[in-house]
């Protein structure tokens, strides 16, 4: 099974998750989801993900000074966000369990 695929439909919803956490910042939220276990999502596409999910108004930002380079920008959830974060998990529960009940064999009950 190809996991990009898998990837790609998942990763509004796994960004919402690892800020819900704690607020972050572009490399940082990527060295997270990747330590999570998500280790094929690409920096370019959780660069993107950030950006449109505060154009969407999912996220704020914010703006620190960093001791190793350039100001870096923080990103958080706001209401919206965590909205849609709570959306997604109820629709990843329905269908997590949707296809456990497709994908698991189930035990045949022989009388």
């Amino acid at each position: 099974m190809d996991r990009s695929q898998l990837l790609r439909g998942t990763l509004d919803a796994a960004v919402l998750a690892v800020l819900a956490q704690d607020d972050g910042y572009g490399y940082d939220v990527l060295r997270r989801l990747r330590g999570a276990g998500l280790v094929d999502v690409g920096e370019a596409s959780v660069y993107g993900t950030l950006r449109r999910l505060y154009r969407g108004g999912a996220l704020s930002s914010y703006v620190m000074p960093s001791d190793e380079g350039p100001h870096r920008r923080y990103y958080g959830l706001t209401e919206l966000g965590r909205d849609q974060l709570a959306q997604a998990r109820e629709a990843w529960k329905d269908f997590a369990r949707v296809l456990d009940q497709l994908l698991v064999p189930q035990l045949e009950v022989t009388a």
